[in-house]
């Protein structure tokens, strides 16, 4: 582990260490494409002790390549005045700042763009559902140039290196792959030709900038990825051209986003078969990206060399000081991302700025000690309350925090069991950890209570006691073996089977299904209303269906309300018809959650001030939960 705390030479840069901040979408931008203040403050937590270069999110060369309406850009006339912001916000902490370069070519945003995407030729890209359109030789002479001006913006911005995208599906890699590059001219008889003329575009705009190629490993996707026999070429060809390292991600943009992402429900094995792969192709320095937050993993492409260097993004995002922690031989303290992309890419992909599901502070400037210091009583010891007593805490207030069960984390307890999620745990135990850390007294076993108000004498009650399941009234009902999905997933009651019924197929309706599919019981589910898998990740929700589809136990049926259940028979109503269904021997409910009851009256007048935050207030999700504590802390 401690070699990658050695500096390591790439180019004419000495690295400070051999970790890279890869280039990761913030939208954090103007919708003009400028820096913002928080840009500044989210780079600046990361360079502070942090990786010893940092790449910044993408931008595009031309305007007609954009993938987000808030994405930074390098080819406006102000673009080196407002990139060299953040530059020197890198420099100002002593690391090295590298400018990601793009063209997404048939993966372009027509939202982003008001144009239609063009790429080497026609192809519909399923992640946007836009249709591209064949580029002229005039429109491709056109990027190239784009990549050759943003190249010398970059060095008077104040840059250390470039990176250049040639993968994950985007235009470089379009125009290399013989599956999407039909053109019958000079660019596809030689589908290598337009990354010779961008590599040396960029290398007569920057000639002494370190120069970094992106690629993905494999794009993961038999019909339309690009095949290795396609990336061997720019392999060969990329150190005679002036590249220092290369830089290894996996999946296309277009056609494979859960590899794009790196979710966490992948298997790894592809990704360390493609770092194998890439090494036979060059003897150049490999950076490998993706899912590299835990030492364990990071230790073993390092160990196999299967890199040189190691990208770390999502992970640092949860927890800015993770290198430094690694550094001291403190992984315990860790704030480990969960790879769930529900909090980052999420958002993102929804216009909203980038966050984290366990980092509400990411792009967030300090918090400052109160100036007013309370007494505060925290009701409820799940994601809201937590997050509430932990920045409270380090305000300076004094804050008991009071949890009816015997453990800390309320439903986060319950979410990291569900298929694919199991690393988000990590994150929940850093919360449990951090808040009996800094909160001054924790109480578990107890309910808030007149006694306990007249003991503590708060200032302040936070009421953040969750919600319950929401069941809903079914003739019948009372004489089936039945139980709640918290129920389900805290063991408190066991299933019998072999036929469930699932009765809810949202994100935790689906998330038992899948569950009890994999465990080979007959289960159906229902759900009022479409979509099936409301409030889930896209990403996720694919991977789930995906997985039930290949189910042949399991049925899920769209707009069927369960109407009763009678002697032999379970009555549902499903587009308007009345069906008859086989007894069941369990029935779950997944139909959405209530928030819990508010603080009795008693209470609430005994206490100067009560704020309810959380699922207390409105159900929604981890994320809204461990930043509206988060807010509540910055409120007082």
């Amino acid at each position: 582990m401690q070699r990658l705390f050695e500096k390591m030479t790439l180019g004419k840069l000495t690295l400070a260490n051999r970790f890279i901040f890869p280039p990761i979408k913030t939208a954090y931008g103007t919708p003009k494409g400028n820096v913002t203040d928080r840009h500044l403050t989210y780079y600046g937590q990361i360079a502070e002790n942090g990786p010893g270069l940092l790449i910044l999110e993408p931008v595009s060369v031309t305007a007609e390549g954009k993938e987000h309406p808030k994405q930074l850009c390098i080819h406006l006339p102000e673009s080196a005045d407002e990139l060299k912001k953040i530059v020197g916000v890198i420099h100002a902490k002593n690391r090295l700042a590298c400018l990601h370069l793009n063209h997404a070519g048939a993966a372009a945003n027509p939202k982003a763009t008001g144009v239609i995407p063009k790429a080497p030729s026609a192809l519909t890209c399923p992640t946007s559902g836009a249709s591209s359109e064949p580029l002229t030789e005039t429109e491709i002479g056109g990027i190239v140039e784009g990549y050759r001006s943003a190249a010398e913006k970059a060095v008077i911005a104040g840059f250390d290196a470039i990176e250049v995208q040639a993968g994950h599906g985007y235009l470089v890699s379009q125009f290399l792959n013989s599956k999407i590059n039909r053109r019958t001219d000079r660019y596809g008889q030689n589908r290598l030709l337009f990354a010779e003329e961008v590599l040396a575009a960029v290398k007569a705009g920057a000639p002494d900038l370190t120069f970094i190629l992106r690629i993905s490993g494999n794009e993961m996707s038999p019909d339309f990825g690009i095949a290795p026999d396609d990336l061997a070429p720019l392999l060969k060809m990329a150190k005679s051209s002036g590249i220092h390292a290369v830089h290894v991600g996996m999946g296309s943009a277009c056609f494979s986003p859960p590899w794009y992402f790196h979710h966490a429900r992948l298997p790894e094995k592809p990704q360390m078969d493609a770092l194998a792969w890439v090494r036979t192709q060059t003897n150049l320095p490999v950076i490998a990206a993706g899912r590299m937050g835990r030492v364990d993993r990071t230790v073993q492409v390092i160990d196999e060399n299967l890199a040189d260097l190691v990208a770390l993004g999502r992970p640092l995002i949860a927890d800015p000081d993770l290198i430094e922690k690694w550094r001291a031989e403190k992984p315990d303290e860790v704030r480990y991302c969960g790879y769930c992309l529900q909090g980052c890419l999420h958002r993102v992909k929804n216009g909203e700025p980038i966050g984290c599901n366990v980092n509400p502070e990411i792009g967030q400037p300090v918090l400052e000690q109160s100036s007013k210091l309370m007494n505060v009583l925290v009701a409820g010891g799940g994601p809201a309350g937590m997050s509430a007593a932990l920045y409270l805490s380090k305000r300076g207030h004094r804050v008991t925090l009071v949890e009816r069960e015997k453990r800390l984390g309320g439903q986060f307890n319950l979410a990291w069991q569900a298929p694919g999620k199991q690393k988000m745990q990590d994150g929940l135990d850093h919360l449990a950890f951090c808040v009996n850390a800094n909160a001054e007294t924790v109480l578990t076993g107890k309910t808030v209570d007149m006694d306990l108000v007249a003991d503590v004498k708060p200032d302040l009650l936070v009421w953040a006691t969750g919600a319950h399941q929401k069941v809903p009234i079914i003739q019948g009902v009372d004489s089936q073996y039945a139980m709640t999905s918290i129920e389900y997933f805290s063991g408190a009651k066991s299933v019998k089977g072999p036929r469930v019924l699932v009765i809810g197929a949202g994100r935790t309706g689906l998330e038992i299904v899948e569950k009890l599919g994999a465990d080979g019981l007959d289960v159906t589910a229902t759900k009022r209303t479409d979509p099936i898998g409301s409030m889930m990740e896209m990403i996720t929700k694919k991977l789930t269906l995906m997985r039930i589809e290949q189910m042949s136990n399991v049925t899920l049926m769209p707009h069927t309300t369960v109407k009763g259940f009678e002697t032999g028979k379970v009555v549902v109503e499903k587009d308007g018809g009345t069906i008859e269904l086989a007894p069941f021997d369990t029935v779950i409910f997944a139909s959405g959650m209530l928030s819990a009851p508010g603080p009795e009256p008693a209470i609430a007048q005994a206490v100067p001030s009560v704020e309810v935050i959380g699922d207390a207030e409105n159900v929604m999700d981890i994320f809204t939960a461990v930043h509206a504590g988060y807010a509540l802390a910055s409120k007082y």
